[in-house]
């Protein structure tokens, strides 16, 4: 999305956007053609913008200049002589002094979303908010151009970041929304103004946070209060505390998905050796059979809303079959890996909560094997309930006759192998044979997305 000097503090005067080092031909001639917070990650044309957090991005404008970056920001009430920051073999570098880097971020999100001729879907939820936004991207893809939130760029700096960065031609543009506490998702809507609205699941995920389920479908819904009257809201039939956002929603028009019931359902499901599942898709713009091109029959309930979204959002069912059949998926999610000795090995490492866990521990049993392990870091974010959640799980896994090896994670209790890091999870694990399925599964915290693929790489390396 291309911007001029001029239209970029039009767009910060909310947060006392002031103009910086340009002449009069800088105004005219000069255009920010993206917008980065990461210097590591600036390109070309980019207007960085210095948030600071843990670390003071202003100690990057420098660095971000030598990347490519033509214009900045920079915070008032900070000691950054902005007339001194710039590459000596360029002319001076435009900056725009703002109250607060932060805000000015969420402003330029705003202004974006305003220039969109876009239908934009907000998609939330306690499990699956990801895996729904890259089906609904597929399906999207089908149609016209479409854009989605990157990785889970779903916070206050990834859902601004979405939306400068979607094409000014796109159809379609996915946002995924994360919440830390009741009022996050409110002030993600006030700048994404989605035109339809998913809620996915409420589960008792992050309740360290929240404190109780209940305010975890209070933070989600929202995402529901914010759509306007002519807007959509996605809601899950099979989930009473999702169901029930249709109350608190102002548009009329609700569609709802789930698994027997809903206006978007699917039948029984059927997985493969390579774990996709198949089943009947039955919607109000027509039926088909579907094998889903990612695994884990649980994803079969997200191709369910993504289609839901999708027929909100006016998509056709050609496109949703399309769609549906290849998808591209975000990593470390449900990822099937083969080892050389055929050992099968489910990288689902990017996130853990007692819902997911269960779902990944169903596709391990689906696997044809032998011996099936299961590697497992702690599942963060729990709150009181951590440690009858953590043992739950390993005692599930053990009756199924799952070998339980717990890394850095001694909330898992007795029973099950314990081991320090990655390296011992490798060690434990072994010699990998053709009859073995190993699970990876975790939250991001235990960092391992990097065991799948040693895993992998040890077998090749033998």
């Amino acid at each position: 999305m291309r911007w001029s000097l001029d239209a970029l503090t039009e767009a910060l005067e909310p947060v006392q956007g002031r103009l910086l080092l340009a002449d009069d031909a800088d105004r005219t001639e000069l255009f920010v053609e993206g917008v980065s917070i990461d210097s590591r990650d600036v390109a070309a044309g980019d207007l960085f913008v210095p948030i600071v957090a843990e670390r003071d991005g202003h100690d990057f404008i420098a660095s971000a200049i030598a990347a490519g970056a033509v214009a900045f920001l920079v915070q008032a009430n900070l000691s950054v002589n902005a007339v001194d920051v710039h590459d000596p073999d360029r002319s001076p570098i435009p900056a725009i002094e703002v109250s607060d880097t932060g805000e000015a971020l969420l402003e330029l999100g705003r202004a974006a979303r305003r220039r969109l001729d876009a239908t934009v879907v907000g998609i939330t939820g306690s499990v699956g908010k990801t895996s729904v936004k890259d089906l609904l991207s597929a399906i999207g893809a089908a149609h016209s151009v479409t854009h989605a939130s990157r990785a889970s760029f779903n916070n206050e700096l990834g859902v601004p970041l979405t939306l400068l960065s979607a094409p000014e031609d796109a159809g379609l543009v996915i946002v995924e929304m994360g919440a830390r506490n009741v009022g996050h998702i409110e002030l993600l809507c006030s700048v994404a103004a989605p035109d339809v609205g998913v809620v996915t699941a409420v589960a008792a995920v992050h309740t360290q946070i929240f404190g109780s389920i209940e305010q975890v479908a209070l933070a989600k819904g929202e995402l529901i209060e914010s759509l306007a009257a002519d807007g959509a809201a996605v809601l899950n039939a099979d989930d009473p505390l999702v169901a029930a956002m249709a109350r608190r929603s102002g548009t009329e028009r609700v569609i709802t998905f789930g698994r027997s019931t809903g206006d978007v359902r699917y039948g029984e499901v059927h997985t493969g050796l390579d774990l996709h599942p198949a089943f009947t898709l039955q919607t109000p713009v027509g039926s088909s059979r579907i094998r889903l091109g990612v695994a884990g029959a649980h994803m079969a309930d997200n191709a369910a809303a993504a289609a839901a979204a999708a027929i909100a959002a006016g998509i056709p069912m050609s496109a949703i079959v399309e769609g549906l059949t290849s998808p591209i998926m975000s990593p470390h999610r449900m990822e099937i890996l083969t080892t050389e000795s055929g050992a099968t090995v489910i990288n689902d490492s990017y996130n853990a909560n007692p819902t997911s866990m269960r779902a990944a521990m169903t596709a391990l049993l689906a696997v044809p094997a032998q011996r099936r392990i299961a590697v497992l870091g702690v599942m963060a974010e729990l709150g009181p309930r951590e440690v009858d959640d953590h043992r739950s799980i390993a005692d599930e896994m053990c009756d199924a006759g799952v070998e339980v090896v717990a890394v850095a994670a001694p909330l898992y209790g007795e029973g099950v192998e314990h081991v320090a890091d990655i390296a011992g999870a490798e060690r434990m694990v072994g010699e990998l044979a053709q009859n073995d399925a190993v699970l990876v599964k975790g939250s991001r915290v235990a960092g391992l997305d990097v065991l799948a693929l040693r895993l992998v790489a040890a077998e090749r390396s033998r």
